[in-house]
């Protein structure tokens, strides 16, 4: 179920931090703030500020973990200073070589102490004030929230790649996700220690989640800022992207289900072999042409082998998954009333 909506709530008092008393465990704070760091000019300060401030006026217990994704520089500079200043609320985790938000993201849900993850982006991308709203759909039983930026600010040319991107995205994948690039997102710390991401997986994270079985929660959010570049990206860059689209669609439609994915992809390649090895049958016995020597029916010929070979695949996975059913579980138990 998805959900977009608005509501605005008291301001308590807030708290110091750690709690008094209270082990500094994992969930022994309400909020982890994960702050992926990749660029020397990040607003680590502004940051800091502008969602600490909010979290305080919230009444929770919170932390900022700053994840440098192999960057140092006066970014590095400016979190030692809010060290010193925020003590044990500002904590670091410092990559030689840079390997993408969805490594930081993971390093940091293994280090961290909150009971909710908040990932933010390097800079203020979205009113601090939403971050309430994204908390209290949590409170209410929300397992992932996911932003919506509306209005966006950023270039015509940059929001309509957007659209067209969230709209393939809900196209094949049958989800109506609206803004699957805001980074800035409220999570249960359980859904990222049960989820597995790398490469580029973070982006389509509320997908993977809701196919687990968690509640994702939708909600509109006011954008402040875009950072990045503006205009058409380089081709690798939509290679990248479609190539994800087709992975994210396996791993939550077919994971369990091999054959149905390559033995459809399998049957559609063998049918156009056996159509063209057809049509070449059909010409030697009414026209006479001759078909040695035909390119046409050695492409007939590769691609009639390439289906069947690509069924087989399916079937080696179906074998796997059939060896190892007893240790999947695909189901998602909520609450049990006995």
């Amino acid at each position: 179920m998805f959900e977009t909506e608005k509501k605005h709530s008291e301001a308590p008092v807030s708290t110091q931090w750690p709690p008094v008393g209270q082990a500094e465990l994992a969930g022994s704070l309400d909020v982890t703030v994960v702050v992926p760091v990749q660029s020397a000019d990040a607003e680590v300060r502004q940051v800091l500020q502008a969602l600490g401030s909010e979290l305080d006026r919230e009444g929770r217990t919170w932390e900022v973990m700053f994840v440098f994704d192999g960057v140092q520089g006066p970014a590095w500079d400016k979190v030692e200073s809010l060290r010193e200043e925020y003590g044990r609320k500002v904590r670091t985790i410092h990559f030689k070589n840079p390997f993408g938000e969805s490594v930081c993201l993971s390093a940091a849900v293994e280090k961290a102490l909150g009971r909710i993850i908040v990932t933010s982006p390097q800079y203020v991308q979205v009113d601090p004030i939403e971050l309430s709203d994204m908390l209290d759909e949590i409170d209410r039983g929300a397992d992932f929230v996911a932003p919506w930026r509306h209005p966006r600010v950023d270039p015509l040319l940059n929001q309509l790649q957007s659209v067209l991107f969230n709209f393939v995205i809900r196209t094949i994948i049958g989800m109506r996700f609206h803004d699957l690039n805001c980074y800035f997102r409220a999570i249960r710390r359980e859904v990222l220690e049960d989820v597995v991401i790398y490469g580029d997986m973070y982006r389509f994270l509320p997908v993977i989640a809701f196919r687990r079985g968690y509640r994702v929660v939708e909600v509109k959010v006011r954008h402040l800022q875009e950072w990045g570049r503006a205009g058409f990206f380089g081709l690798g860059v939509y290679i990248r992207r479609v190539l994800d689209i087709l992975a994210v669609m396996f791993l939550t439609k077919f994971t369990l289900k091999p054959l149905r994915f390559f033995g459809t992809l399998g049957g559609l390649v063998t049918l156009c072999g056996g159509l063209l090895a057809t049509y070449l049958a059909i010409e030697k016995l009414v026209y006479g042409t001759g078909v040695t020597g035909n390119p046409v029916l050695l492409i007939a010929v590769l691609l009639i082998v390439l289906g069947v070979q690509i069924i087989g695949f399916g079937l080696v996975g179906e074998i796997i998954i059939y060896s190892q059913a007893r240790n999947l579980k695909e189901y998602r138990i909520e609450r049990i009333w006995e």
